[in-house]
């Protein structure tokens, strides 16, 4: 038979000092693991973030790029051409709050004055600013008030109708008979 050695009656301070010393190493066990998620999670948040960037990176490069010869401004842009009506010589009201709702469009009227606000933030291009976009805003076809349209801009008869590119200040006239 072995021996079995007798057990020492631990005094109170050592069993405090041995109770204290399993806590410590517990309490050093779990920062240990708290420090190793904590720099996992770190590391993950870092390696999605540079991914995420390099993601919207890519995706703009893809994007066809805007001729110079269309860019009216790249910072944006706030005008106030003016369009009027007339249908067999009677002038007709243009709707207040075209453009405006649950979006706001960058091409809208405040007023019936036929005031047409352009207020454009960053990139604006000249498919952005031809008056067919604002037939468009307003559910319009610019050929539905009648036959044989005639467009003045500005006192000068222009032909290109719902292609024109509106400018700051213009006036509009659409004649129907």
């Amino acid at each position: 038979m072995e021996e079995v050695e007798p057990v020492e009656q631990l005094s109170n301070k050592e069993r405090y000092d041995l109770k204290r010393q399993k806590k410590l190493q517990t309490q050093e066990s779990t920062i240990g693991k708290n420090r190793v998620k904590k720099t996992i999670l770190w590391s993950l948040s870092g390696i999605f973030i540079v991914a995420a960037v390099a993601g919207l990176i890519w995706y703009l490069d893809q994007l066809p790029s805007t001729p110079k010869s269309e860019i009216i401004s790249r910072n944006g842009i706030h005008w106030h051409p003016e369009l009027t009506i007339y249908v067999k010589g009677e002038k007709q009201e243009i709707p207040k709050d075209i453009g405006i709702g649950v979006v706001h469009l960058p091409m809208h009227t405040h007023d019936d004055t036929g005031v047409i606000h352009l207020e454009f933030q960053g990139l604006v291009r000249k498919t952005d600013i031809k008056i067919g976009q604002f037939f468009k805003n307003w559910n319009k076809d610019m050929r539905s008030f009648g036959a044989n349209m005639k467009m003045t801009v500005n006192g000068e008869e222009n032909m290109e109708h719902e292609n024109y590119i509106m400018q700051d200040k213009d006036k509009i006239e659409l004649i129907y008979q």
